[in-house]
């Protein structure tokens, strides 16, 4: 009996429903600051110095990259649920309100004041609406080719998204980029607040920017109309990929996918990777990626084996992290629903004999389990004072897993352990001269 089937059941329907709704705790509500990540509890290692006079606000500037369709402008958020084959380029303002002014902000960011602010999407502004895709085509001598008309059209549209990157890449004094793509059942706004979140407490060193897929399906079909989605969404996600890496005033690009947002993350790249090495480039350089942070995702260990270790994804990037919670319920039911592990919630056993001890001494790709994170459920990621901690040290310092400045520990079955009050009294004291910020 297949699922629509199962749902016609009255009890089977309640439960399908019941079991998606636990599945949509990653689009739950993320509209405050989270807590002081333990690396700043002591009033150290902020820095607030060290952030670019452009970012010292209490209402930062977000760049976004989406194919969302556009929606009604007074409702709470810019864009719906439903696709878009145009990407739309804009900035929004995301305001911590609840702080009176940076200092203030600064002051709770470092454990010195009490508070939670609550962020909210305060104005945005689209300011390019890409062509239509797939670009219309002819054929010509043997060739199928993009109508002349159209590619200039999509090109004169691509500059204008790189000037306008570029002017905010010489405003905020920053040569990196962060990119975040979210995940399951999240909302426009949701991904602007929670990229606003792991940008603050990352140190504001670099330009934000999210690309918002279209996520937030209803119905008790939502987990597979938002996976469809996300495969909808691929191509447009490499287009913007190949968009930041032609600026010249950026030099590397870090990228942070959550839950099912991996999946069209990891498709896309591992394209381009092929891509880059098909023209003799070496992606890393070509591509200009930097840190590739897997939270929590939704990925087919199988799949992940097969498609990704077997093309030395890994190979593509600074480093690859990887977090991983077993008591993870979010992907326990995506695991029933596909009938595979997920690699958020892998056991050793989802691989072969002695291939994780093989991928920790290759040293690009890193397991992170995640201790006591099941009070933060599927977004621990950015919830959890220990995570943002490594989060931050990975961003800021560029730093592998093991040394003094992301002092994790390795289990017995290969895989680094994040305890729940990392960094412990190993706490690293972040000097600017140990900071490898880009500027």
């Amino acid at each position: 009996m297949n699922l629509p089937q199962l749902c016609k059941r009255p009890t089977i329907g309640i439960l399908l429903l019941f079991m998606f709704a636990l599945l949509g705790s990653c689009g739950s509500s993320i509209n405050r600051l989270a807590p002081t990540p333990n690396l700043y509890l002591d009033g150290r290692n902020y820095n607030p110095e060290q952030v670019p006079i452009a970012q010292q606000t209490i209402a930062p500037q977000i760049l976004y990259v989406t194919n969302r369709a556009q929606t009604d402008r007074r409702r709470s958020f810019a864009y719906a649920a439903e696709r878009s084959d145009q990407m739309a380029f804009g900035t929004a303002d995301v305001s911590f309100d609840g702080v009176d002014d940076w200092q203030d902000l600064i002051d709770i960011t470092q454990g010195q004041k009490r508070g939670r602010s609550r962020l909210r999407v305060a104005n945005y502004s689209e300011e390019i609406k890409f062509s239509t895709t797939p670009l219309a085509t002819e054929r010509a001598e043997g060739n199928l080719r993009v109508q002349e008309p159209v590619q200039a059209e999509y090109e004169a549209l691509g500059e204008e998204f790189k000037a306008a990157l570029a002017e905010q890449m010489r405003r905020q004094e920053s040569g990196r980029v962060l990119l975040y793509i979210h995940g399951f059942n999240n909302q426009f706004d949701d991904a602007l607040v929670t990229l606003a979140n792991i940008w603050h407490y990352a140190g504001r060193r670099s330009v934000p920017m999210i690309f918002s897929w279209p996520a937030g399906n209803s119905g008790v079909f939502k987990y597979f109309k938002d996976r469809e989605a996300s495969n909808f969404s691929a191509f447009h996600l490499k287009e913007t990929l190949d968009l930041i890496a032609e600026v010249p005033e950026v030099e590397t690009i870090d990228i942070v996918a959550h839950s099912l947002g991996s999946d069209v993350t990891t498709v896309a790249l591992r394209e381009l990777i092929i891509r880059e090495r098909a023209k003799g480039n070496k992606p890393k350089i070509s591509l200009k990626t930097g840190t590739l942070i897997l939270a929590a995702p939704d990925l087919d260990v199988g799949s992940v084996r097969q498609r990704l270790l077997t093309e030395r994804f890994s190979e593509a990037f600074e480093q690859v992290s990887v977090y991983i919670n077993p008591n993870d319920t979010a992907l326990a039911l995506s695991s029933l629903f596909t009938q595979v592990s997920r690699l958020g919630r892998f056991e050793s056993d989802d691989f072969a004999p002695g291939e994780i001890e093989r991928i920790m001494k290759v040293g690009l790709m890193h397991f992170i389990l995640v201790e006591g994170a099941a009070g933060s459920g599927h977004s621990y990621f950015r919830q959890n004072p220990s995570v943002l901690s490594d989060i931050a040290l990975t961003l800021r310092t560029r730093a592998f897993p093991g040394g003094q400045l992301r002092p994790l520990e390795v289990n017995d079955d290969h895989i680094w352990t994040l305890h729940h009050d990392y960094p412990l009294d190993r706490l690293p004291v972040l000097t600017p001269q140990e900071l490898r910020d880009l500027r």
